[in-house]
């Protein structure tokens, strides 16, 4: 009979002189506790369960564990037989020692002692594998555990410099590492198809994959690949660079770049003018034109230019087009055959090419899509990280700039040659224009014009409806799809916010593309979602032509209105109040979850080290601290002020629709 796994979700907690580590088994609610220090010294039991996870193969599944979980197991199973005639505390007083120099180690970024190479049990580490290491995403389990709405975010109670003497402030410690160990298992499981992709992806190409971000995914296949195309040792390609000093821009200009109007003809000429300094690109070239009443921004990363804000519903004369480049910068380098200086061009770009064609094989449904999906578009990102074999700064620049400019090209064309058009949205890879219904024949000429130009393709959709806040916030409603009850069924499932109708037994549905902070539906757990009334609401309004303050009378979900505060560093957040004529203050967490109600609290931001202070929400507004979810009898013991909501709202709302007074109008 197979033995059943017993992988582990596990967390330690290291303090001066006490240490705990809590593992709970993956699918069961199996749990084993280890604690080090004079009252209850478990070391025995736990190295003999680390030796049990080493012989049975079993994994450790945590939040940050190979940069520091996974460290300090190692260090104890190398060490521990030195420490047998020593009291708990000592150890533990070892063990905090290493600890502290795993972070002080992680956050010099360098490297750590121990290797994921090197470890004896499998390691899958979830703060590693959704890339939350990543300036852009970095986040903390107390974040996630915010944004997953989870039961109880709590701090550590006691700061890791004291000394433990009680029992009941070791249960304190364990309490709190009983709450994470738990909360990265309900991200663990969240996870579950992305740990599987990676699962597959090892066993396929025999590369440990377990706890790889997508950039390293996309690095690594890559890699594989290519060092068989190009016969050369994996070590050697991973010390691969192209490092330049300048890039001359006019050099890299594609030979069909032209335009017919002043305006980007002028913008060419800037383009073409530059020389960038390869180390720095970041911000270092900034340039905006006016054309056809729309203001349009360039960089060195890409272009975003919008209308004013407002609601655009074209009448029966006209329609709204929405035109996106199919896989745009993997093509751009594809078709014009651009590679890292390093390798060779027509090595390179075949097996670039390969695996777009192979995507355009599988079903979506294959895992391998996304796979080849994360390749396509990571590989861009990558040539401008000094840290990756694709560097090469001049093809991040070569892909960015004639992306754009090429794109403008297209958009020039619909704007001059089809009377009436009006611009709403040019981004990175498409353009959104309101044009006559009569000129759908020229608008496809253009398009199919500019295909044949820059070697790319094009894809179509038509807006019923285009909700702009600016370009990168904005609801757009497409038209209507006819599909058969049984996907119509499947759709509304997976997408509840699309629009669904059912017309002399025709079943229908329109997407409904929610950008930026109008954006509540599925969103990434390091992604803010605070106040997701809120776009909700304005959702409701625009949509389904409900006013706010019926929707607010409808969503009963504390969760909905609730807020994340978080402070950094020197900050501190203190509870403040007045009751009874005296004068109240409490040390609160460093991410607290609360919402806005009518007897709360003033929640502060105070620096610890000057005393500035910053209110997190200023003005008259109270608020009910809700670490711990506490579900009420009735909706109004919540105690909710609706009026911070409305207001945000209606604000919102009237800003779209230029309403002078606060009386909100259905349109």
């Amino acid at each position: 009979k197979a033995q059943r796994m017993r992988h582990w979700v596990m967390d330690y907690e290291t303090l001066a002189n006490c240490f705990t580590g809590v593992f709970e088994h993956y699918k069961t609610q199996e749990t084993e506790i280890f604690v080090i220090h004079d009252l209850q010294n478990d070391l025995p039991k736990f190295i003999s369960f680390l030796q049990e996870n080493i012989n049975n193969k079993e994994w450790h599944i945590s939040y940050n564990g190979l940069a520091f979980d996974a460290q300090v197991t190692h260090y104890i199973l190398d060490n521990y037989f030195l420490w047998k005639d020593l009291e708990g505390c000592e150890v533990a007083a070892i063990i905090y020692k290493y600890a502290q120099r795993c972070i002080t180690k992680s956050n010099n970024k360098e490297f750590s002692d121990y290797p994921a190479w090197k470890m004896k049990m499998g390691q899958i580490d979830i703060f590693k594998m959704h890339h939350w290491d990543n300036a852009a995403k970095r986040s903390s389990l107390k974040w996630i555990q915010y944004s997953m709405d989870w039961q109880n975010i709590i701090d550590m109670p006691i700061h890791h410099e004291t000394l433990i003497h009680t029992q009941a402030e070791i249960n304190t410690i364990l309490e709190y590492c009983v709450n994470d160990v738990k909360s990265t298992k309900e991200i663990y499981n969240r996870s579950h198809s992305q740990v599987k992709l990676r699962k597959e992806l090892t066993k396929e190409y025999d590369i440990n994959l377990y706890s790889a971000s997508e950039p390293r995914i996309s690095k690594e296949i890559f890699g594989y690949f290519l060092t068989k195309k190009l016969g050369i040792p994996k070590r050697d390609l991973k010390q691969m660079r192209t490092y330049r000093e300048t890039i001359k821009v006019s050099d890299i200009i594609l030979p069909y770049i032209s335009f017919t109007s002043l305006e980007f003809n002028v913008l060419l000429d800037r383009f073409k003018s530059l020389e960038v300094n390869a180390y720095n690109l970041k911000g270092s070239f900034k340039y905006a034109i006016e054309y056809k009443n729309v203001k349009t921004h360039f960089g060195l990363g890409g272009v975003h230019g919008a209308a004013n804000k407002g609601v655009y519903e074209p009448d029966d004369d006209m329609m709204i087009m929405s035109s996106d480049v199919t896989s745009f910068y993997p093509n751009l380098a594809i078709k014009n055959q651009w590679s890292p200086g390093h390798f060779p061009k027509e090595e390179f770009c075949d097996q670039y090419e390969w695996f777009f064609e192979e995507r355009k094989k599988i079903p979506k449904s294959n895992p391998m899509n996304y796979v080849y999906k994360i390749i396509l578009n990571s590989t861009f990102g990558l040539s401008n990280d000094d840290k990756s074999f694709f560097y090469d700064p001049e093809l991040c620049m070569k892909i960015t700039i004639n992306g754009q400019l090429s794109l403008m090209m297209l958009y020039e064309q619909i704007m001059e040659r089809i009377p009436g058009a009006i611009a709403l949205l040019q981004n990175t890879d498409g353009v959104e224009t309101i044009i006559p219904k009569a000129f759908y024949n020229e608008y496809m000429t253009i398009c199919e014009e500019w295909e044949d130009k820059t070697n790319l393709n094009l894809e179509h959709d038509q807006y019923q409806k285009l909700i702009l806040g600016d370009v990168n916030n904005y609801i757009g409603i497409n038209d209507w799809v006819n599909v058969d009850i049984t996907k119509w069924r499947e759709i509304k499932e997976k997408q509840p916010h699309y629009l669904f109708k059912v017309e002399n037994d025709k079943f229908s549905f329109a997407p409904v593309k929610l950008k930026g902070r109008f954006d509540f539906h599925d969103l990434q757990l390091h992604k803010n979602k605070s106040k997701l009334v809120i776009p909700k609401a304005i959702y409701h309004y625009f949509v389904h032509n409900t006013l706010p303050e019926e929707y607010l009378e409808t969503n009963k979900n504390i969760l909905d209105y609730c807020i994340g505060g978080k402070s950094k560093g020197d900050w501190k957040q203190v509870a403040r109040k007045i009751k009874d004529g005296v004068y109240h203050e409490e040390d609160l967490q460093k991410i607290n979850r609360y919402y806005i109600s009518k007897n709360g609290v003033k929640i502060v931001k105070v620096n610890k080290t000057d005393q500035r202070e910053i209110q997190l929400e200023a003005g008259r507004w109270l608020q009910e601290v809700f670490n711990d979810i506490k579900i009420q009898p009735k909706w109004e013991n919540y105690d909710i002020d609706k009026k911070y909501y409305l207001e945000a709202i209606e604000q919102e709302i009237n800003g779209i629709i230029d309403v002078s007074s606060n009386q909100l109008k259905l349109f």
